[in-house]
C-alpha cells in the first residue's frame, strides 16, 4: 500500500531542489557576433572565437563555412562541448580537420599518471549532433591529440578525407552513434597513435575508400568495435585495404574485440572484411613478435575478396560468426599460432549467390601455422579449391566435430602436417552429378591421428617425396 512521504522529508527535498536552482543555471545557447551560418559567409573566425570561450557551445540550425581548422585548445578553453542538435552543418573548405582537439595529456589511463590540469580543465571534451562535409581534397572531420576521455556522438562526416583522425596520443576515446560515409580516406583512423581504451559503438562506417576502421603503427590496446554496420570501405582505385584493418607494421596493436557487427562489401582486389597483420615492432631481442589477443565474435561477414585475413597473429578466437561470399577465401590464416576457430557457419545460401555462384569460392586456408584448434565448424559449398579446408605446412592442429559438405575438391587437405589430430568429423559430397573427390587428402604428413570420422568417400594418401 502506498504510504505518503513524511512532511519533514518533503521540506528537506524542497530545500535540495531550491539549492540546485540557485547554484546551477540552465544550458544557454552561446551566441557570438559574426556567426552567420548561411553557407555563404566564411564563419571560421567567428566559430573559433566561440570555441575559445569554452563551455557548452551550441550551434543553431545552419550551414557554417570553414576555410581552416578550428582548434580546440583544451588547456585554454577548459571544459567544452560542441553541440549542433543534428541541425548544424560545417563545410570544410580547407586542408586538415574541421575541428582539432589538442590536449596535454601525456600519461596513461592510470589515475596516478594524470596531471592535475587534465581533470581540472581538459577531461571529457564532447562533440554531439553535428555534420561535417568535406569541400577540399585534404579536408578531414575531427582530429584529436593529447586528449583524455574525448567523446564523439551522433557526428556525421562525409565527402571528406578521414572522418575521425586520432594522432600522437589519446586515452579513453568513445565514438558512438556516428555516420562516417563516403570519404576518400579512412572512417576512423588510428594514425601511429599511442591509444589505450577506445570504444566504437553503434555506428555506420561505410564507403570510405581507404578503409573503415584502420590502425597503422603506433601502440593501440583495448580497441572495442561493437554493433556497428561497416560496409564497402574500399575501392578498386585505391590500394588494398579492409573494412577493419589492424596493421602492426612499425608498431603494435593488441587486445582487440570485434563483436556483433555486420561487416561486408565489396570485392575490390586484395580487400578483406577483417585483416590483422600482427608482425610488428620487435620487443627487445625478440624479432618474432606476433601481436594478437583478438576476438571476432557474433558478426555477419560477407561479399568481399577475403572475409578474415590473419597474418603473423598469435592469440585469436573466431566464434559465432556467419561467413558467406568470400570471393577468394572465407578465412585465410598464415604464419599464425594459438588460434581457436569454433562454431561458425561457412555457407552458400542460394539467394545470396544469384549471378555470382562460381565467382565466390569461399574456403578455409591455414599456411605455415601451428597450435591451432578448429571445432564445431559447419562448412557448405566451397568451390574451385583443392579442398574446403586446406592445412599446409602445419603442426599441432586439433580439428574435431566439423561438418564439411559439397566441396568441389576434397573436404580436408593435410599437406606437410605433423603432430595433429582429426576426430569426429562428417565429410560428404551429396551432389549426384559430381565425380566424388576424396573426403580427406593427405600429402607428405607424419605423426598424425585420424579417428572416428564419418567419410562419404575414402581418404587419399600421397607419400612424402623422397629426399
Amino acid at each position: 500500500m502506498f504510504e505518503p512521504m513524511h512532511p519533514r522529508f518533503l521540506v528537506h527535498l524542497a530545500s535540495i531542489v531550491t539549492g540546485l536552482a540557485l547554484t546551477s543555471s540552465p544550458l544557454i545557447a552561446q551566441t557570438t557576433p559574426g556567426i552567420i551560418g548561411d553557407g555563404k559567409v566564411d564563419d571560421t573566425v567567428a566559430v573559433q572565437k566561440a570555441v575559445d570561450a569554452g563551455g557548452a557551445v551550441r550551434f543553431a540550425r545552419g550551414t557554417y563555412r570553414l576555410t581552416k581548422t578550428v582548434t580546440v585548445d583544451l588547456d585554454k578553453t577548459g571544459f567544452i562541448s560542441l553541440n549542433g542538435d543534428g541541425v548544424a552543418r560545417f563545410v570544410m573548405e580547407g586542408a586538415g580537420p574541421a575541428f582539432k582537439f589538442v590536449g596535454t595529456h601525456g600519461g596513461t589511463a592510470d589515475p596516478k599518471s594524470l596531471k592535475p590540469e587534465i581533470f581540472e580543465r581538459q577531461r571529457t571534451p564532447m562533440v554531439d549532433g553535428i555534420e561535417i562535409v568535406g569541400a577540399h581534397a585534404e579536408a578531414d572531420g575531427i582530429e584529436a591529440t593529447g586528449t583524455m576521455q574525448i567523446t564523439l556522438t551522433r557526428v556525421a562526416v562525409h565527402e571528406a578525407r578521414h572522418g575521425i583522425h586520432l594522432t600522437v596520443r589519446n586515452r579513453n576515446v568513445i565514438i558512438s552513434d556516428c555516420h562516417l560515409y563516403h570519404n576518400s580516406g579512412i572512417g576512423v583512423f588510428y594514425d601511429n597513435v599511442d591509444l589505450h581504451q577506445s570504444n566504437i559503438i553503434g555506428s555506420h562506417i561505410s564507403y570510405n575508400a581507404g578503409g573503415g576502421v584502420v590502425t597503422r603503427g603506433g601502440g593501440v590496446r583495448n580497441l572495442h568495435i561493437g554493433t556497428c554496420d561497416i560496409e564497402s570501405n574500399m575501392t578498386p582505385e585505391a590500394p588494398p585495404t579492409a573494412n577493419v584493418l589492424i596493421d602492426c607494421t612499425d608498431g603494435s596493436t593488441a587486445e582487440v574485440s570485434i563483436v556483433g557487427c555486420t561487416i561486408q562489401h565489396n570485392p575490390s582486389p586484395g580487400a578483406a572484411n577483417v585483416r590483422f597483420i600482427g608482425k610488428g615492432r620487435p620487443r627487445g631481442d625478440d624479432d618474432t613478435t606476433q601481436w594478437g589477443h583478438l576476438s571476432i565474435s557474433d558478426n555477419v561477414l560477407s561479399d568481399v575478396e577475403v572475409n578474415i585475413d590473419l597474418q603473423h597473429v598469435r592469440g585469436a578466437v573466431i566464434t559465432g560468426n556467419t561467413f558467406g561470399g568470400g570471393y577468394e577465401h572465407d578465412l585465410l590464416v598464415t604464419n599464425c599460432s594459438n588460434i581457436a576457430v569454433g562454431s561458425n557457419t561457412f555457407d552458400r545460401n542460394p539467394p545470396y549467390y544469384r549471378g555470382k555462384a562460381e565467382a565466390a569460392k569461399g574456403g578455409l586456408v591455414f599456411r605455415d601455422c601451428r597450435d591451432i584448434t578448429l571445432t564445431g565448424l559447419h562448412i557448405d559449398g566451397i568451390r574451385s579449391h583443392p579442398a574446403a579446408v586446406q592445412i599446409e605446412n602445419g603442426d599441432t592442429f586439433n580439428l574435431s566435430g566439423c561438418t564439411i559438405l559439397d566441396s568441389d575438391g576434397a573436404g580436408l587437405l593435410l599437406k606437410n602436417v605433423t603432430n595433429s589430430l582429426v576426430t569426429g568429423c562428417l565429410i560428404a559430397d551429396r551432389r549426384p552429378d559430381r565425380a566424388p573427390a576424396p573426403s580427406i587428402r593427405i600429402e607428405g604428413c607424419k605423426d598424425n591421428t585420424l579417428a572416428g570420422n564419418k567419410l562419404a568417400h575414402d581418404s587419399e594418401t600421397v607419400p612424402a617425396p623422397a629426399k
